[in-house]
């Protein structure tokens, strides 16, 4: 049978190999930062704000609403999070695991389907062996990617990384700022050993790799720090509602671990108009999806989205070097890719 006949799966997905715990945040001193750190708490506060979003035309043109507009009060309950007085670094810990298995998909309907994937996923294996997603990897674990909005304003940030794997001792300790958040051609030899173990992990040449991480951010004496904030769905209309919710796990500020696993998988170069876009690298996602810009960078248009070059792939088509990374780093991040059968 040819090729391009091979019969779709409409149920195909696949489970992620990057799985991060959630961040849990601490106040530190830079000089005890690895001996000594405390649990940082959510606070709540209530403040009276100012009228600020943009007016109506008819407000705009008469001075007196104007004035009684800005007279309203704009109370808002909101959640903050902060370094103790006498604190000038965040600690930013969370464990990571990386398995194998990604040429074998979690459900597959199409036993056709799945053994010509299975050919094409393991000839990748074979030839790249992960090396190069491995280093990007690598290299966002290293950077600090992760920290966010805590890793702006910052004086030093410092990551400590150990594998947790029984008879394994390895442990790397990363500048953070000389790592950089745009490039992966590092020549440190540290991020290269880290990352030849997730690759062999991702590969299968070891069962499974466990990384502790503690990441130091020298922010500044008693400044604010920026845990994740919670999706607020049911917003209502009641005053005393909080605008802001910050996340909390068992009463200690946290990170999700969405958005920790979001910095790591932000490698994406290979999009199109990478160069002209001046953003730097994008995290992996089916259609180059970067929502606060509202803007997707890999469209069926353009035949460089997931599922165009998976198909490919899937079905024994030898693809460019980059886009074949690109679909291996996508399910690398797992998700439900099957074919429906309506148009």
């Amino acid at each position: 049978m040819a090729k391009n006949s091979i019969v779709s799966a409409s149920v195909l997905a696949f489970e992620k190999k990057l799985v991060p715990s959630d961040g849990r945040l601490y106040g530190t001193t830079w000089e005890r930062r690895a001996e000594q750190a405390t649990s940082l708490k959510l606070q709540e506060k209530s403040v009276r704000g100012t009228i600020s979003n943009r007016l109506k035309k008819a407000l705009q043109d008469d001075p007196a609403k104007l004035d009684a507009e800005v007279e309203k009060p704009n109370l808002q309950t909101v959640d903050s999070c902060a370094l103790g007085s006498d604190q000038d670094t965040l600690k930013l810990t969370f464990t990571l695991k990386i398995l194998s298995g990604v040429e074998k998909p979690s459900a597959c309907n199409s036993a056709e389907f799945n053994a010509s994937y299975a050919k094409s996923a393991k000839a990748y294996i074979d030839s790249e062996g992960f090396r190069d997603l491995a280093l990007r990897y690598a290299a966002n674990i290293a950077n600090g990617r992760f920290l966010w909005r805590n890793r702006v304003g910052t004086e030093k940030i410092e990551v400590a990384v150990k594998v947790l794997n029984q008879g394994d001792r390895s442990a790397w300790l990363f500048d953070a700022k000389a790592v950089s958040t745009r490039y992966f051609d590092n020549p440190d030899p540290q991020i290269a050993e880290l990352a030849g173990k997730i690759a062999d992990a991702l590969s299968g040449k070891t069962e499974f790799l466990l990384l502790e991480v503690n990441a130091y951010a020298q922010v500044g004496l008693a400044q604010d720090v920026y845990p994740s904030e919670e999706l607020v769905l049911d917003k209502g209309s009641s005053k005393s509602k909080k605008s802001k919710i910050l996340y909390e796990i068992d009463g200690i500020a946290g990170m999700h671990s969405q958005k920790i696993g979001n910095a790591l998988r932000t490698i994406d170069t290979w999009y199109p108009g990478y160069d002209e876009a001046q953003i730097g690298p994008i995290a992996i996602e089916p259609y180059g999806a970067v929502t606060n810009l509202g803007k997707a960078y890999r469209t069926p248009k353009d035949k460089a989205d997931f599922y165009t070059l998976f198909d490919r792939f899937a079905r024994g088509e030898k693809l460019a070097e980059n886009d074949e990374h690109y679909v291996m780093a996508v399910l690398v991040r797992g998700g439900v890719f099957g074919e429906s059968g309506k148009d």
